[in-house]
């Protein structure tokens, strides 16, 4: 592999092995226990399949229809990809950062190293609890995604069963949450392929019998329903769909070599956004007219099924649909074990950094904060929702306080790598002494932040519009609870803006003791 510009591409034995083995960023302050320490246990395979995987979940299985149904095929289309753009300038811009500095705490410790302790303080307890709150919104869909094989066992209970199997999952070691993920990953990865795959033969009717062809696809009202007024009110199903694909930041704490994994898993994004993503939705909206009632619409009070079923079960493959099922039920479960992953470490990244209650920074002997894990466990038992108000209508609340909670985040990533690259500059640095480079900058950054106002802005306008005030609270609720942490955090403390010449940019201790090759 060719050596980036500036670093060496000699690897000494001892150091590289010393940098393979040291734990990550984040002991405790005023604690030198190695109990409290993560490890860095992920391994090449299991970052790069994060980042293909973690994605890839129930917004892509089972949200998608309501994106045809609500604009149309062409419509989803261009809200999906205009989202996959903004996501690709994110991963290269949190990308650029996680290569320099590798830490657990990734996006709070960024915000708060690159624009204020008080910004990072709310991106840090903002992204906790979107990821929490993500965990129960899978445990809803894991009982919706139960009914098809058990539709007399009512959802709570597989919620909870659920949520005893995540939770034992990530009990486990940083290495064995990877191996998890990667079989996780791996089995949605080969499901999107294959799903790809048949819905080209269905198309040209080679496989299913008669086929629809193109022609959900000749009507130009039909195709951008609602026009661009639809297209972005979808953006907040389509933004929660690509939700995890910064992930890889978190992981990045626990690589055992961050440097060179980080930049090989963020360079699949794009790829991965075109390929699983625009393909799809383009299979689906040839094969299934937006107007079918079997599509989910977004608002609606029942969750149906997965488009990804409907295509096999039309196509007379009983079989195919019932395997395809367990297949959304593996994405819930990879979702839910990487959502309790990331939320996690979050807190105890937040704790370590004094920003949470000191007993979340412990860990035990293999690595794993336990209190912030369980404490984030509990937020799943808003799972149980789906045993009051139904399983459609806790799914979609759970999934609009969610989405925006993600695109506030993604908002600091862009803003946070607008002011490293500028500290990183100004402090008498070169572009090409960064390990990995934001091609696009700076204009990548700003479009993407651009993106995000608009995205917010307009998610849910028709609620606001016809003045149904709990949808908008679902909706909102997460701006201003996100400012109000903010500023009260910026109030109580006096903190202030860092200035870019007094930007922290060194990496963990174990990061820079390695050869700058070691890390490529």
């Amino acid at each position: 592999m060719t050596p980036v510009s500036g670093t060496s591409a000699e690897i000494k034995p001892d150091a590289a092995a010393q940098y393979e083995s040291s734990p990550a960023l984040g002991t405790v302050r005023g604690s030198d226990k190695t109990a409290n320490e993560l490890k860095r246990g992920l391994d090449s395979r299991h970052l790069q399949m994060i980042a293909i995987g973690g994605a890839i979940g129930t917004g892509l299985f089972v949200a998608s229809g309501g994106t045809i149904s609500q604009a149309g095929p062409g419509g989803a289309l261009v809200a999906y990809a205009l989202v996959g753009l903004m996501v690709f300038l994110l991963m290269q811009s949190l990308g650029e950062m996680s290569a320099k500095i590798p830490v657990a705490g990734s996006f709070q410790t960024f915000a708060t190293r690159f624009v204020s302790p008080s910004f990072g303080f709310a991106i840090g307890w903002n992204y906790w609890f979107n990821w929490a709150i993500t965990v129960a919104a899978e445990l809803v869909a894991a009982g919706i995604i139960m009914d098809f094989w058990f539709p007399g066992v009512p959802g709570w209970m597989w919620a909870g069963i659920f949520l005893l199997v995540l939770t034992g999952l990530n009990a486990l070691s940083a290495k064995s949450f990877g191996e998890s993920e990667f079989w996780l990953s791996l089995v949605k990865v080969v499901a999107v392929v294959l799903f790809l795959i048949a819905g080209v033969l269905m198309i040209f009717g080679v496989l299913g019998g008669n086929s629809p062809g193109l022609s959900n696809w000749e009507n130009r009202h039909e195709v951008f329903h609602g026009g661009w007024v639809s297209i972005i009110s979808v953006f907040m199903i389509a933004g929660f769909s690509f939700q995890g694909t910064e992930l890889v930041g978190v992981a990045a704490g626990e690589a055992k070599n961050p440097r060179r994994e980080v930049p090989k898993a963020i360079r699949t994004v794009f790829w991965r956004i075109m390929l699983f993503y625009i393909g799809a939705i383009f299979i689906i909206g040839c094969l299934i007219p937006f107007t079918d009632p079997s599509l989910l619409a977004s608002g609606e009070a029942d969750v149906a099924v997965s488009p990804f079923t409907l295509v096999f079960s039309r196509a007379g493959i009983a079989f195919a649909a019932a395997l395809m099922n367990a297949v959304i039920l593996t994405a819930i479960l990879s979702a839910g074990n990487s959502g309790l992953y990331a939320s996690t470490r979050m807190l105890y990244a937040m704790a370590s950094d004094g920003k949470a209650p000191r007993i979340f920074g412990r860990t035990n002997a293999r690595g794993v904060p336990i209190p912030a894990l369980l404490a984030t466990a509990a937020v799943g038992l808003l799972g149980f929702l789906s045993a009051i108000i139904g399983e459609g209508a806790a799914y979609s609340w759970l999934l609009n306080m969610s989405g925006l909670c993600g695109f506030i985040v993604w908002a600091g990533i862009a803003i946070s790598h607008y002011r490293f690259r500028r500290g990183f500059l100004a402090q008498g640095n070169k572009v090409s002494d960064l390990p990995y480079k934001a091609s696009l900058f700076p204009i990548g950054p700003l479009l993407a932040f651009a993106l995000l106002v608009l995205v917010i802005a307009g998610q849910n306008y028709e609620a606001v519009l016809a003045g149904r005030g709990m949808e908008v609270l679902s909706s909102y609720i997460g701006l201003p609870a996100f400012i109000l942490l903010w500023q009260a955090h910026r109030f109580i403390t006096k903190s202030k803006m860092v200035p870019l010449l007094e930007m922290d940019l060194q990496a963990p201790k174990d990061v820079e003791d390695a050869p700058a090759g070691a890390t490529r």
